[in-house]
């Protein structure tokens, strides 16, 4: 009976296990997945007991369990559920074309409703004995609805437009990455990633999984008559895309890994001397249009979207579909084409 369900829904929602959205006058619920989810939800919770034990659980089962990684970031996959927006500052020509989905001025002067709480990354590493980071706990921001939902179930508190504003700032100055919600309309959060910390950004620097976080359409230059070799750049980079040549060397420029390249600016924040920028990649990267969007392109990257369209499993109907559209797309892509015509 709903009367029996819903107050186990709720209990469900203020663990983060569930996620409630208001539609249509309806609360409507959805399990919460697993990233950005329940240990975001769980990691975001201060004072409560089994932190510890659980900050523990999840460093093993995310970052030390090959399992998890590679079934979600093995294959060449580049639809992911975050993506770096670069720091304005760091663009080195005036005349490059920024779109709005990259500029966080335009997402936080659009947004009408704003959140801020504590970073899971962060408050897990803290609670696993790591040295404190210099960035602060607090800086996990949200915006609209996803925003709505950290209020309602004190997972953050709810701040102004100019406060937001502050934040960004102090995240440009300390170095930190912009890693937002992977869609150009209705972004729902950006974090402020630290490489010491982010789970994220540590698939990229410990594992070699360079789509964990989705690059800008941007990368990063090293102007010869510029750079001193004074190697800021590369110790600023979250993701280790720099590396400065062995002392003695008679080359001292930074060399770059493009393919782990988050063109986020980070190092030419630390430039002192213009010698290292971001400009456009040649290769035009896709951004999809909404979450639902997103979802669909992660479903056929990972041969599930039949899952999604047939989900009852007690009906022989939907077993029957699910292995029909199953097989149809595990093809190779010729004989899939061939199928499709058909």
């Amino acid at each position: 009976a709903e009367s029996k369900l819903l107050p186990l829904l709720e209990g469900m929602c203020e663990k983060g296990l569930v996620i409630d959205l208001p539609a249509n006058e309806k609360m409507h619920y959805a399990p919460s997945p697993i990233i950005i989810g329940f240990f975001e939800f769980t990691m975001m919770r201060t004072g409560r007991e089994r932190l510890k034990e659980l900050s523990h659980l999840f460093h093993e089962y995310m970052l030390e369990n090959p399992s998890f990684l590679a079934a979600n970031m093995s294959n060449g996959e580049q639809v992911s559920v975050m993506r770096t927006m670069p720091h304005q500052e760091a663009l080195g020509n005036e005349y490059l074309e920024i779109l709005d989905f990259d500029r966080t001025e335009e997402l936080i002067s659009t947004a009408k409703t704003f959140a801020v709480g504590t970073c899971s990354c962060r408050h897990e590493m803290l609670h696993l004995g790591h040295p404190p980071c210099r960035a602060p706990l607090e800086s996990c921001t949200s915006f609209g609805h996803a925003a709505e939902y950290l209020v309602r179930h004190n997972l953050g508190r709810e701040i102004c437009r100019e406060e937001m504003t502050d934040l960004f700032s102090r995240s440009r100055d300390l170095g930190l990455v912009f890693s937002a919600d992977n869609v150009k309309r209705n972004i729902t959060f950006v974090c402020h990633c630290c490489g010491c910390c982010c789970n994220a950004l540590k698939g990229i620097s410990m594992h070699g999984y360079e789509n964990s976080v989705v690059s800008s359409a941007y990368q990063v230059s090293i102007i010869e008559e510029k750079c001193i070799g004074c190697g800021r750049c590369a110790a600023a980079c979250p993701v280790k895309a720099l590396v400065m040549p062995p002392k003695g060397a008679e080359n001292r420029l930074p060399e770059a890994n493009q393919r782990f390249c988050l063109g986020c600016g980070v190092c030419a924040l630390a430039c002192r001397t213009a010698g290292c920028t971001l400009v456009k990649r040649e290769q035009r990267l896709f951004t999809p249009e909404t979450t639902f969007e997103r979802i669909i392109l992660q479903t056929l990257e990972h041969g599930t979207l039949q899952n999604q369209l047939f989900d009852d499993p007690a009906r022989l109907s939907h077993r029957f579909l699910r292995g029909l559209v199953g097989g149809f797309l595990r093809l190779a892509p010729v004989k899939r084409a061939l199928m499709g015509e058909t």
